[in-house]
């Protein structure tokens, strides 16, 4: 029947793929004094993830492919699987499956070929109710009705789900406590918090239930996510961010004959390229509204600088964002996709901070003053271009490293970068990831943040040209300043937040991993688990440093709790 399960998420340091030759690190175990043995290990890493990562577009279009092929079935919780399968499985032969809990029980199916697809879809029907009328749009959104494919007595049938949201960071803290060191810590953190195999799907697979209703429209137009959905850098629970690309219709700056005859469209103008991509996001919108199954809270949000459709897909249970004509944003994320292919330090370094970002409210998912997500990547990237020697290139130098095919001018900005991985040659820093990320809290504690600006373009600090708080240059669009909508209270607490953690990371070196005395499977939060536990930073206005008498007084009243809670009396 050629069908499997896959009843687990990858294991690997560096996958965005499940077919990338990633390594499997969760039994490498590394501390602070194995440096010659970690040089070998990121040396190796570094080799084998260049070699095994393909360019993203090459991996969008294998994934858009494999959502063509896939539906998504609603099911009831006792569907026997075997059944459920083999009913299926009379339409053709299936690649892979998985089940996943969202408002209910849905399962991913992806056949062999597309016109198994068909087949299937040619068996549906139509569902008839008493007192509603529906809309007849067919999708590839799909009920189970059948009762011959549940199990009898009506319990739930134990069908394997796979997880769709981040593990909650109680779990987390429990979870990294238990590892032998900082650097297998940051591991598993990025571990339990990527994007799944199947998550990842999943999400291909809604943006091509929306294309379906697109291309209604416009038949040669494509969905695709792009952001945190596809970059290597995004955490389950993450907003669904979609493009309708609509470059590929066919037609577009055709030379004409300079002789005879030739026919051209007949086609609606508009004032401006703004006003046509809201025309077609407001149309579009309207369809998800009316016509997209599953699709609720459509909201409209076209006057925006970026103009948008954001609603929730309760199938998948993903919040989405449909934009058009933002390709800097496309340009970005494949960006930020080959800077976490170059080296595996990246993606654990940039999933460490973020986490501890979110814990101790630096980032929000409400829009605010807040330090965004992708701020907060460029910081770490340019940290990492300042290392010594530097982990990652500038953008100018990736920019030298182009060939023709890289060639992109979008707009009059120069967007140009190599996307092959194996062009990239890399200089030799052995730094560990416990250095490292005791190394960014201490270098943004003490970065002069009132003078200077973030640059990943030149890699290097530069004056700032304007006066906003905190100044980082977009990579793209230079004119513009991506953190502009942070404020000087929250700048003061990203700050003294690094302060006080710079300080705790510098002790925990000494600090070696404790199991509880109780006799309870547990373990003392130590390490990186410290720094996610709340932090005591009070006075940040006009505050320089935190003293490490309190920070230390803190700390020994923290252990002292740990040791009551897990005392036998307790």
């Amino acid at each position: 029947m050629g069908c499997h399960r896959i009843g687990h998420s990858y294991a690997c340091v560096f996958t965005v793929s499940p077919d990338s030759n990633g390594v499997p690190l969760c039994s490498v175990g590394i501390g602070s004094d194995a440096v010659a043995v970690h040089a070998e290990t990121v040396r190796k890493l570094q080799c084998d993830e260049q070699n095994g990562h393909r360019a993203l577009h090459i991996l969008q279009e294998e994934r858009r492919k494999q959502a063509q092929r896939s539906v998504l079935i609603s099911c009831q919780v006792t569907t026997n699987e075997k059944k459920f399968l083999k009913y299926l499985s009379q339409h053709g032969d299936i690649n892979k499956f998985f089940f996943y809990e969202s408002y209910g029980l849905y399962a991913v199916v992806e056949f062999s070929s597309s016109e198994s697809v068909a087949s299937l879809l040619e068996s549906s029907v139509i569902p008839s109710v008493s007192h509603e009328c529906v809309v007849p749009f067919k999708s590839r959104l799909l009920w189970l009705r059948n009762h011959s494919l549940v199990d009898s007595g009506g319990q739930t049938s134990g069908l394997v789900c796979q997880a769709q949201t981040t593990t909650p960071i109680n779990e987390l803290i429990h979870r990294i406590s238990t590892q032998e060191s900082i650097e297998q810590q940051m591991m598993s953190l990025t571990e339990a918090s990527q994007l799944t195999e199947e998550n990842s799907r999943l999400r291909f697979l809604v943006c091509s239930l929306l294309e379906d209703i697109a291309t209604a429209y416009f038949p040669e137009c494509t969905i695709t996510p792009f952001g945190s959905s596809v970059n290597g850098f995004g955490k389950l629970g993450c907003d669904l961010d979609m493009f309708l690309n609509l470059d590929n219709i066919k037609g577009r700056n055709m030379r004409l004959p300079k002789s005879g005859l030739s026919l051209e469209y007949q086609m609606k103008r508009a004032n401006s390229e703004r006003a046509v991509t809201q025309s077609i996001l407001s149309v579009i919108g309207e369809c998800v509204d009316q016509f997209g199954p599953g699709c609720v809270g459509v909201q409209k949000i076209l006057n925006a600088r970026c103009p948008l459709v954001r609603f929730s897909h309760q199938p998948s249970g993903f919040q989405c964002d449909l934009t058009a004509n933002n390709r800097v944003a496309m340009k970005s994320t494949e960006l930020l996709y080959l800077y976490g292919g170059l080296d595996a330090r990246v993606r654990h370094l940039v999933f460490s901070v973020r986490c501890w970002a979110r814990v101790h409210g630096i980032t929000s998912s409400i829009p605010g003053a807040w330090i965004t997500n992708f701020s907060l990547t460029m910081m770490v990237l340019f940290f990492l271009q300042r290392r010594n020697p530097p982990i990652i290139p500038t953008l100018d130098q990736l920019q030298q490293l182009a060939g023709p095919a890289d060639k992109s001018i979008i707009d009059g900005n120069d967007c140009t970068f190599v996307s092959d991985f194996a062009k990239v040659q890399l200089q030799s820093n052995t730094e560990t990831l416990e250095q490292l990320l005791s190394a960014f809290f201490e270098f943004y504690a003490t970065f002069n943040f009132s003078r200077l600006s973030i640059n990943i373009r030149k890699g290097k600090e530069q004056n700032k040209p304007e006066m906003s708080p905190l100044h980082i240059l977009n990579p793209f669009e230079t004119s513009l300043n991506i953190s502009k909508n942070v404020n000087v209270t929250q700048l003061d607490r990203f700050v003294a937040l690094c302060q006080e953690s710079s300080w705790l990371s510098q002790q925990s070196r000494t600090l070696n991993p404790k199991k509880s005395t109780s006799g309870k499977n547990t373990a003392m939060p130590w390490g990186l688990a410290a720094l996610l536990l709340p932090l005591q930073v009070d006075g940040i206005k006009g505050r320089k440093k935190k003293t490490r008498e309190l920070a230390s007084e803190r700390i020994k009243s923290l252990l002292v709790s740990l040791k009551k809670k897990d005392s036998p009396t307790s």
